[in-house]
């Protein structure tokens, strides 16, 4: 039988303490000896897989043997893939999806049902957002939007018909800092599930199913993936809380492909890596911005001015590399030229790949918005989004700097 490298010490035989998220984001969920002796994973591009006569299928099915059958229900790879961000998010169970939005519509298509309603802070990626306010409302589902971190407004939206509690922390562009042990007691006390949406902390700096929150969401496109080369999404929770969901993947079909799966987990082998370097750099940039005479507003929790900084004290290892910054005295235009003026970092959404990217969220994001509904989600012309890739923090801090004065 092939052994993998689990988290459990006693499993290893290791000292009694956790696995690294290095040693984790190379080895875990991975077999150590592997078909043709190879140290990678092969690539199975199969979209079905054969049995070799009747009784094979029947004992499949009654004793659930852990092979593949079709490929929209599994791939040898993906199986590899989830192991591995379950061991990294220290759940039991990870389902992946072909993209981040595919994950939460997936689950919220699970756990949702006509006259049920669901409780979002108000500072989420805007796409999410959509979903359940145009969408999953054209199915009798209500959305309960609040301010961010406001804990008590949140209690308060909750109604025997509240299903669940979703926010992201850090939130998306703001950063705000979400109180995870206190946002799971409001679910556990009211009998509510809760997602948190970790993409832009991922579980190198924080893992919110140790506070006791049911699931945990990551675009795994960001900085799991690292390189700004595929899409990918990814649910992480308890066995049987993912069964359901497991299930209803296998008939939406949205899956990820083989060579996408491969594509991940060779991302992932460089995670802790990758955010070392990306907190390095963001902390860098925001201390940068913080002191510069041009600079309005920094967003970033590892700097003492922002809002949640204590919280993010108490609950995170790193703060990530996206910075959010307001430029002093510009209207949308000025600030645009200081996005054009910058050199290193490419103009595109995303973040969280080794390239770093910029963008005016006005523009990217919120351009067919109307000025009233850009103001009620706190997107103000002057806005500018950094996230930082792996470069030498010096020459983002000096290329940031030749903008401003451009």
């Amino acid at each position: 039988m092939q052994t993998r490298l689990s988290s459990d010490p006693h499993e290893n035989g290791l000292q009694k303490r956790r696995l690294g998220e290095s040693t984790l984001a190379v080895h875990a969920g991975e077999a150590h000896q592997k078909v043709a002796d190879s140290i990678t994973d092969p690539i199975v591009c199969a979209s079905t897989f054969t049995f070799a006569n009747t009784q094979a299928i029947i004992d499949y099915i009654e004793e659930k043997q852990p092979r593949e059958e079709y490929g929209r229900y599994g791939n040898p790879g993906e199986k590899v893939v989830e192991r591995k961000l379950a061991e990294l998010e220290g759940g039991e169970e990870a389902l992946l999806f072909a993209s981040g939005m595919a994950a939460i519509v997936g689950l919220l298509m699970t756990k949702l049902n006509a006259g049920d309603e669901v409780v979002f802070f108000d500072e989420c990626y805007h796409r999410s957002r959509e979903f359940c306010s145009k969408h999953l409302a054209r199915y009798g589902v209500v959305t309960r939007q609040v301010k961010a971190c406001d804990y008590d407004a949140m209690e308060a939206a909750i109604n025997d018909r509240t299903k669940l509690l979703v926010s992201e922390s850090p939130t998306n562009p703001h950063l705000s800092i979400v109180d995870l042990e206190r946002f799971a007691a409001i679910g556990k006390r009211r009998g509510v599930e809760t997602l948190i949406d970790a993409t832009l902390a991922t579980p190198y700096n924080v893992r919110p199913l140790e506070y006791g929150v049911d699931y945990v969401l990551h675009s795994a496109t960001k900085y799991l993936a690292g390189h700004n080369d595929l899409l990918a999404g990814v649910i992480i929770g308890s066995k049987e809380q993912m069964e359901p969901v497991r299930n209803l993947r296998g008939i939406m079909g949205a899956i990820s492909s083989a060579h996408n799966i491969y594509l991940l987990e060779r991302g992932l082998k460089t995670f802790g890596l990758r955010m070392q370097q990306q907190n390095a750099n963001g902390q860098a940039v925001a201390e940068f911005l913080a002191s510069h005479p041009r600079i309005e507003r920094v967003y970033y929790p590892g700097i003492e001015s922002h809002t949640y900084h204590e919280v993010a004290k108490r609950t995170m290892r790193g703060f990530g590399g996206l910075v959010t910054f307001l430029v002093k005295d510009a209207d949308w235009r000025a600030t645009a030229n200081i996005v054009d003026a910058a050199m290193i970092p490419r103009i595109a959404p995303s973040l969280g790949g080794v390239e770093s990217l910029i963008e005016q969220p006005l523009v990217m994001s919120y351009y067919e918005c109307t000025p009233e509904d850009r103001r009620r989600f706190g997107i103000p012309d002057n806005m500018i989004r950094y996230s930082c890739g792996i470069e030498d923090a010096a020459d983002l801090i000096a290329d940031l700097e030749q903008a401003l004065k451009a």
